[in-house]
């Protein structure tokens, strides 16, 4: 049995895809379990690499009661914490990044200024197995009752400094739509407010806000057959990169180097890139209260042309 710790969110599930994916391959005939946050579940088996969720809420303490699996992979960081809590299970092997201070002499040394994506397959490359930094496609879920051919904007996120102005959003929305994109709003319960308040400044119908009423599957499923995503920095752009859904990705504070879509692929845009990251890889100036400077200098018409030139590319649609 392989259980691998990712006990994050869904943007960082969808970037271990890869690594998910080359375990599976480099370690057949064996379960391979996740731990990680129970309601991450439905991504979990649309990446097609994982049997199971086992219920883990950060990387303190893994609740494995089982018998010691054969090998454990700490997907979830440099340690020491993630790493001392897969060596208490006593795994026969421990797949993990060097790090002296938890015990863990083996593995490569991490590289705090590298892409999400392949950090992750580095490290299994450091052990013997293959892993495709492009194997991002996740598998098409069930329709689940959600709108196909819609322009979805995500206004939300965790992260204060990585939120675009609500106002540009609206003013966004409104430009949008009178070019005849069908836009709905998607995002937590706890952003519902946010979500209404952006549709009723651009003037969309209630029936717009769809924040606080899709689960994990159904969002996957609206993105996977939606005309466009606008986001932030979040989980919501990572499914877009998953199923080639064409986005627009507004970064800052954190370099789109390290979490941003592929660059070879065109039907994803990057706007706001931050230039430098300050000490230990955080990105200079992200302060933690308010809109990050770089993303800020975002207009509203340097999105509508982003939008203009990934419509642009062969594949896309345009409803």
């Amino acid at each position: 049995m392989i259980l691998v710790l990712r006990a994050l969110g869904v943007g960082d599930l969808a970037t271990a895809v890869p690594a998910l994916r080359g375990l599976r391959a480099g370690l057949p005939g064996r379960e391979l379990v996740l731990a990680a946050p129970a309601w991450l579940a439905p991504l979990a088996e649309l990446t097609g690499a994982v049997d199971r969720v086992l219920p883990t809420t950060g990387p303190h303490r893994v609740g494995w009661t089982g018998p010691p699996p054969e090998v454990a992979v700490n997907l979830h960081g440099r340690g020491p914490e993630s790493h001392r809590a897969l060596a208490a299970i006593r795994p026969g092997r421990l797949l993990a990044y060097r790090n002296p201070s938890a015990g863990h002499l083996d593995g490569p040394a991490w590289d705090g200024d590298e892409h999400e994506v392949r950090r992750w397959c580095r490290l299994l490359h450091a052990y013997g197995l293959a892993a495709d930094p492009g194997d991002l496609a996740l598998r098409r879920p069930a329709r689940a009752g959600v709108p196909a051919g819609v322009t979805v904007l995500h206004a939300g996120g965790k992260v204060p400094a990585k939120r675009w102005p609500a106002d540009r959003f609206a003013g966004l929305a409104r430009a949008l739509a009178a070019c005849g994109h069908r836009v709905v709003l998607t995002g937590s319960a706890d952003e519902r407010a946010l979500a209404a308040r952006v549709a009723a400044d651009a003037g969309l119908p209630p029936s717009a806000v769809l924040a606080g009423r899709t689960g994990l599957a159904e969002l996957a499923a609206l993105v996977a057959d939606a005309r466009l995503v606008i986001s932030g920095d979040t989980g919501v752009a990572h499914l877009a990169t998953g199923y080639g859904t064409a986005s627009v990705v507004l970064f800052g504070p954190v370099p789109a180097a390290h979490w941003g879509p592929p660059a070879d692929r065109p039907r994803h845009r990057v706007l706001g890139v931050p230039e430098r990251a300050g000490p230990g890889g955080d990105p200079a100036g992200s302060g933690g209260a308010g809109t990050h400077p770089t993303l800020d200098a975002i207009g509203i018409d340097e999105v509508v042309a982003a939008v203009a030139e990934v419509e642009r590319v062969p594949g896309a649609v345009a409803a």
